[in-house]
């Protein structure tokens, strides 16, 4: 089977294509067809080996100091079942689906085996599968901090990044839970924003949020550039701020906030279960939430993808179309 393979850290040229054997499902396994996977910031990182500041050395021990411990990347993923191991009870052969492999990665592949107790679901009856692999990070990543910043209806939340895969999740999932939502991105992507149900849009390249004078519930920051000091200061007196990726700089000031004052900082690695998966794809089926894909890239292009998420000027998410030799 063919399959996206990167043997050295470096830039996109280092992933290639590759023939290696189509893997077998054990007894707890479901072997997954793939027709869709993405291109993730975090897909990026891996490729490369860099990380938010200060986190260095930990994320070369984690990806593998000499080369890449997981030679495949990916972390989204749509298809259709093709076989099932004796154990299994929850899928069957031929049920489409939608999953998160998580920091094991392993989704740039024509198939993949993954345990079916893992962040899987049925994928939603109106979404493509480039759809649907658009969903699970970024859906699952905004859902848990969400619900740990305690969303309730009526809050003030301000989600910084708000155009990228996370943030235009965080947009709408915000209004769902009944928030009045502001969301901060650049001019050209403020339409964007608008469409997914943000109540207000500010524009960073024009305007400080932080120079408005306005206070905020939930500051949600999706990608770990909002001026911290302006954050902290946007905040009601009890409110919390909210950080999905952060350097070490970051987090002491966070650290800092959380024993200076009544003001919450909270960050975290996003627990992700198939529970939540099926919760979205409810929500997504009552068309309460629906994924925006800015490019579609096929397999064999997939380095070109990741130069196109590295330059920062996405809208939402990069999908890789898996095709299939019949």
């Amino acid at each position: 089977m063919k399959a996206i393979v990167y043997e050295e850290y470096g830039p996109p040229e280092v992933l290639q294509l590759r023939e290696i054997e189509k893997p077998v499902p054990k007894d707890n396994e479901l072997l997954i067809r793939i027709y869709a996977t993405t291109v993730t910031k975090y897909d990026c990182w891996m490729r490369s080996c860099t990380s938010p500041p200060g986190f260095g050395i930990l994320m070369r021990i984690a990806s593998g100091i000499r080369r890449p411990k997981q030679p495949i990347l990916g972390t989204e993923l749509a298809g259709e079942i093709e076989a099932v191991g004796k154990d299994v009870t929850l899928f069957s052969k031929g049920d489409q689906v939608f999953g998160f492999t998580g920091m094991k990665s392993g989704a740039y592949v024509e198939y993949i085996c993954l345990p079916e107790d893992g962040t899987l679901a049925v994928k939603p009856a109106n979404m493509t599968y480039e759809q649907a692999a658009a969903v699970p990070q970024g859906a699952l990543t905004a859902l848990y901090f969400l619900r740990k910043g305690k969303v309730q209806s009526g809050q003030e939340i301000l989600v910084f990044g708000a155009s990228g895969g996370v943030g235009l999740f965080a947009v709408q999932l915000a209004k769902h839970f009944g928030a009045e939502v502001t969301g901060v991105c650049s001019t050209a992507k403020s339409e964007l924003v608008k469409s997914v149900g943000a109540d207000r849009v500010i524009d960073y390249s024009k305007e400080d949020f932080s120079q408005r004078g306005e206070a905020y519930d939930i500051i949600l920051d999706t990608i770990g550039k909002s001026p911290f000091s302006g954050s902290k200061k946007s905040l009601k007196k009890e409110g919390c701020y909210l950080a999905t990726t952060y350097g070490l700089p970051r987090l002491f000031k966070m650290l800092w906030l959380r024993l200076t004052s009544r003001k919450k900082a909270l960050s975290g690695l996003t627990k992700d279960t198939p529970e939540d998966l099926a919760f979205l794809r409810e929500l997504i089926e009552a068309g309460k939430l629906k994924a925006i894909i800015d490019k579609r890239y096929p397999m064999e292009k997939t380095a070109e993808a990741h130069r196109y998420v590295e330059n920062g000027l996405k809208k939402g998410s990069v999908v890789i179309t898996v095709g299939h030799d019949e």
